[in-house]
């Protein structure tokens, strides 16, 4: 007897999820820790977040692409823990449709960033 195989989009949620952790992770508490604490502090010169150096950056290809990559992972990591946050409180009855409004929430923030990047 031949198995079917059920498709799953699974795997592609729970790797943007686990990229959008490792930028939550590694990436947020630093610049927290730069622009929150350091810089109102003065213990880092306020010449280090100019307006010129920041729009500096962000016109660079690589201030873009790091731009979008710590935006949109982190929207990606987000939704999913609020996706499955729902889960646990038992809202289960419009699975499908929380499912295409959370994942289609951060699919637009992802690409509604990257259309902002790039003009």
């Amino acid at each position: 007897m031949k198995k079917k195989y059920i498709r799953s989009n699974e795997p592609v949620v729970w790797g943007l999820f686990g990229a959008g952790g490792m930028v939550a992770a590694f990436l947020l508490p630093v610049l927290i820790l730069v622009t929150g604490i350091l810089v109102p502090l003065g213990i880092v010169d306020d010449n280090v977040l100019s307006y010129q150096r920041v729009l500096t950056f962000s016109e660079h290809w690589l201030g873009k692409i790091l731009l979008l990559i710590t935006i949109s992972l982190s929207m990606w990591h987000g939704i999913h823990r609020f996706y499955h946050g729902l889960h646990d409180f038992g809202q289960e009855n419009h699975r499908r449709l929380t499912f295409f409004l959370c994942y289609g929430f951060a699919l637009l923030i992802t690409v509604l960033t990257a259309l902002l990047l790039l003009s």
